[in-house]
């Protein structure tokens, strides 16, 4: 699982490593979640990508990743990103 985060947006992605191809894709500009985040604030909106993109990735039969943070402090958004797929269930 690789994230992103720009001044306003965050994004996750799960990839294969092997293959190099995107398998899921999930940020808070996704469809599933653009009407539910309404005007929260940036890290509740990022713990609500987290535990989306865990729920699809369980969905999807992946249990396990490795969290790729590239190079983003691990604090604030994308702290809390990975906090929601663990609470989703995804191990790391």
């Amino acid at each position: 699982m690789t994230v992103y985060r720009s001044n306003r947006n965050i994004y996750a992605q799960l990839i294969d490593s092997e293959t190099g191809q995107t398998v899921l894709a999930a940020s808070n500009l996704s469809k599933g979640l653009k009407g539910s985040l309404g005007s929260e604030k940036k890290c509740a909106s990022s713990k609500k990508v987290g535990e989306y993109i865990g729920k699809l990735a369980i969905e999807k039969g992946f249990n396990e990743v490795v969290f790729d943070r590239n190079g983003f402090h691990y604090h604030g958004r994308v702290k809390a990103l990975a906090d929601g797929a663990r609470e989703a269930g995804l191990k790391f």
